[in-house]
């Protein structure tokens, strides 16, 4: 059970109602996951969610760069919903399925593609490191340019915010399924 509750449309405020039904209607086409917390604050939850959008559809990064920066996200904060809705995402975009193992079991993986591990190695030294050294940052421009550097940042910001919201307010899994990640 979530910390949060779950609102009912009758029970919401016009501002809620606006934020629902966008999402709703939108291309993420449900309020699963940090959406049914974030809509307690409809103005935050707005801007958020615009941020997410941007991130997630937008941004300069293929689907499969910025999904492997996504896990990397999940597997980090052991964010079991995030885990679940964007391992299916990053394999159909092109992530195989051996590197999305090797991070689900915390391993390094051994990546076939110069971009992968450009982001991987950026994404952990951010994380381990809470900054990036010139050969890492020098790395990532290389292989994204400055543009993909910065919505990189953006995505590993905005997904961790996404895995905060998550785990503060235990936001479940769908029934029946197991939480894929190991504490």
């Amino acid at each position: 059970m979530p910390r949060i509750a779950a609102l009912e449309t009758a029970d919401m405020t016009a501002e809620q109602r606006q934020f629902h039904d966008n999402i709703v209607s939108g291309p993420r086409g449900g309020m699963r996951g940090p959406f049914q917390a974030w809509i307690h604050s409809p103005k935050f939850a707005e801007l958020a969610q615009r941020l997410g959008e941007y991130c997630r559809f937008h941004s300069v990064l293929e689907v499969r760069q910025s999904e492997l920066a996504i896990l990397v996200t999940a597997r980090q904060w052991t964010a079991q919903f995030e885990w679940f809705a964007h391992a299916p995402i990053a394999q159909k975009g092109g992530l195989s399925e051996t590197v999305i193992e090797d991070l689900r079991a915390q391993r390094v993986p051994n990546f076939a593609k110069p971009d992968e591990a450009a982001i991987y190695n950026f994404c952990t030294e951010l994380y381990r490191d809470s900054r990036i050294t010139d050969a890492t940052y020098a790395e990532a421009v290389g292989q994204l340019g400055e543009q993909g550097v910065v919505d990189l940042v953006g995505v590993l910001g905005y997904y961790a915010l996404v895995s905060m919201t998550l785990n503060v307010f235990e936001m479940p899994l769908p029934d029946g399924v197991e939480p894929p990640l190991s504490l």
